[in-house]
């Protein structure tokens, strides 16, 4: 098990690191993950299906770009909702002109009348990623949660989008982290083979 001071260090590092992307670049960044997505739906590497994205929190990368272009393609898009901290996600159907609640930590989420949905293509946030496919997040669980509990009713593909600076040669991992299938960042798309 990893330390849990190593990993909150980790997590100190790479939010300084995503906060200093200077806000004039990052327009230019969330338009270059969305062109990357589309190839990625173009040439067929994404599952048919409901597709699960988040509404962007502090400096994370805006994949709502990506999110419309899927929702465009025809694709069902939600967003999360969170419950108590430890329990996995729930996504809702999300429609751009339909009005949001704010949820727990003030993120903006579909309301209670918005349809459930079981994503098999899930967009998912991140603050540190590794080439082995391995994310840091927040440390409350929330995404191991929704990957662990999707991928035991079923396949779904988790694409990591972040900006190329988040990279860290290793994240420190534990045993109940799930891991990336892609990696899309507005420099590069790397599938994770396992």
């Amino acid at each position: 098990m990893t330390d849990p001071q190593a990993k909150d260090a980790a997590r100190r590092e790479a939010r300084a690191r995503r906060d200093a992307i200077a806000g004039s670049d990052r327009p230019a960044a969330s338009a270059a993950v969305c062109r990357r997505i589309a190839e990625l739906a173009a040439d067929g590497h994404l599952p048919p299906g409901a597709v699960g994205g988040y509404w962007p929190l502090g400096s994370e990368l805006d994949a709502r770009p990506a999110l419309i272009h899927l929702r465009q393609l025809g694709r069902p898009v939600s967003l999360p909702v969170s419950g108590p901290r430890g329990t996995a996600l729930v996504f809702r159907d999300w429609d751009p002109e339909a009005p949001m609640a704010v949820g727990r930590y003030g993120i903006h989420e579909p309301g209670e009348g918005r349809a459930v949905l079981r994503p098999s293509l899930l967009l998912v946030p991140l603050l540190a990623f590794d080439r082995g496919g391995h994310r840091l997040g927040y440390g409350a669980g929330y995404y191991d949660r929704t990957l662990d509990g999707l991928r035991a009713d079923g396949a779904v593909l988790a694409v990591g989008v972040a900006f190329a600076a988040q990279e860290m040669p290793a994240v420190p991992v534990d045993g109940h982290d799930e891991r990336l299938d892609w990696i899309v960042t507005e420099r590069e798309t790397l599938r994770i083979l396992k």
